[in-house]
């Protein structure tokens, strides 16, 4: 089964840097999203079972899009993707429902890895 990725980031540069890079691992790109109202949006036409989210974003921010994508699908697997190196911030979205952190600046063998791994976790639960 193919994977359907949502790409939620405002910057247009991380989001086809990740995109490119989960497209050469194999997983289909079910939209990308600038804010997480547009995120919110696409998840709901698209129903995709990855999203990779940015935490400081204009209009509706990760957290609070993370919780409601949450609310949407139990199920959805969320890795934060953010500069925020903030503890705090990184245990706040996982409480919220994130499963995995990766810091910005990464290279596409980080993001492929964390990616692996949620999808490790889906297999196993």
């Amino acid at each position: 089964m193919t994977h359907k990725l949502l790409i939620v980031d405002d910057s247009n540069i991380i989001r086809n840097k990740i995109a490119r890079a989960m497209e050469a691992y194999g997983l289909e790109i079910a939209g990308m999203a600038p804010n997480g109202e547009k995120a919110l949006q696409c998840f709901q036409e698209t129903r995709p079972q990855i999203v990779t989210m940015d935490l400081t974003m204009p209009e509706m921010d990760g957290i609070e899009c993370i919780r409601k994508l949450h609310a949407l699908d139990p199920a959805v697997r969320i890795l934060v993707v953010s500069a925020l190196a903030d503890k705090a911030t990184a245990i706040q979205a996982l409480k919220e429902g994130a499963q995995g952190f990766l810091c910005k600046p990464f290279t596409a063998d980080e993001l492929t890895e964390a990616i692996g791994e949620l999808l490790d976790k889906e297999d196993h639960d």
